[in-house]
């Protein structure tokens, strides 16, 4: 992940969820306005300590969340 930097983990923080750049906002909130529809121009007017390098981030983080394999039981 290019941005992994922006994406900090703090367990006194959130209970330990990530976060961006060691701020209070998780990456879940971003994901989760993007996901309601939100623009990234208004996520960034609401939230002006955001970058748009951050929500970049958090997609990426998200989408290499997501990536494992998933294991299949073998049938008996």
């Amino acid at each position: 992940m290019k941005d992994a930097d922006r994406i900090t983990f703090n367990p006194g923080q959130c209970s330990g969820r990530p976060c961006i750049r060691g701020m209070r906002i998780r990456v879940k909130d971003v994901i989760d306005m993007l996901a309601a529809g939100v623009p990234e121009v208004e996520i960034l007017e609401d939230f002006p300590y955001l970058e748009a390098d951050d929500i970049r981030a958090c997609l990426e983080y998200a989408a290499q969340e997501i990536d494992h394999p998933v294991l299949v039981a073998a049938e008996r």
